[in-house]
């Protein structure tokens, strides 16, 4: 509520530049079946269901479903939700659950992740069986404002220096990953798309 005019306006400004990159990838890609995990008020998942054909489906898996409801009105509004398939549930259970489900294996086109960074190396493991050989991952928070960057001795809150150990483990994985070819972009707080080999 006390949001300074120009935060407001850089915020607003980088969330729809993540959002049009999305929807830009899922364009590019051709894809129709994609998973979300981490969803909360679904500005990302808006932007998913928008790029997507009619017929298109996005799994939304988010821990719980409150701050989806805050936003569903909105994707109504938009005329997506009938794209839109939410489950509520931690995302690693969730993604365990969809690969018992048959058909599923190498089914979806598209992935994104913003969700608990402890568990994004085990969200990548389950993702790489559910994304097929030429589909798209993308991970959000992968520079974690920065901190990845820094030496392990620079200043910074006990959360940020855990937070940004477990991104650069997930940023080393990925990059010495050979099912996956990686890059990674500097918007937002740090976007890193997999394209699956």
């Amino acid at each position: 509520p006390r949001e300074p005019e120009c935060m407001r306006e850089l915020r607003l400004l980088t969330d729809k530049h993540e959002a049009q990159l999305l929807g830009m990838l899922i364009k590019m890609t051709g894809a129709k079946n994609t998973i979300e995990v981490g969803v909360f008020t679904g500005h990302s998942l808006l932007a998913t269901a928008l790029a997507l054909p009619d017929d298109g489906k996005v799994v939304a898996i988010d821990v719980t479903r409150e701050y989806f409801d805050l936003g569903l009105p909105i994707i109504q509004k938009a005329g997506v939700a009938h794209k839109v398939d939410f489950r509520e549930g931690a995302g690693l259970a969730m993604l365990e659950e969809l690969l018992t489900e048959e058909g599923n294996e190498a089914r979806f086109d598209f992935a994104f992740v913003d969700a608990d960074k402890p568990n994004y190396v085990r969200y990548h493991e389950l993702l790489l069986r559910l994304v097929r050989v030429g589909g798209t991952i993308v991970y959000d928070n992968t520079l974690w404002g920065g901190t990845v960057a820094l030496p392990p001795d620079a200043p910074m809150s006990d959360l940020d220096r855990q937070r940004s150990a477990e991104i650069r483990d997930h940023n080393a994985k990925v990059a010495a990953d050979p099912r996956v070819e990686v890059c990674q972009l500097g918007i937002a707080d740090g976007v890193t798309i997999c394209r699956r080999l």
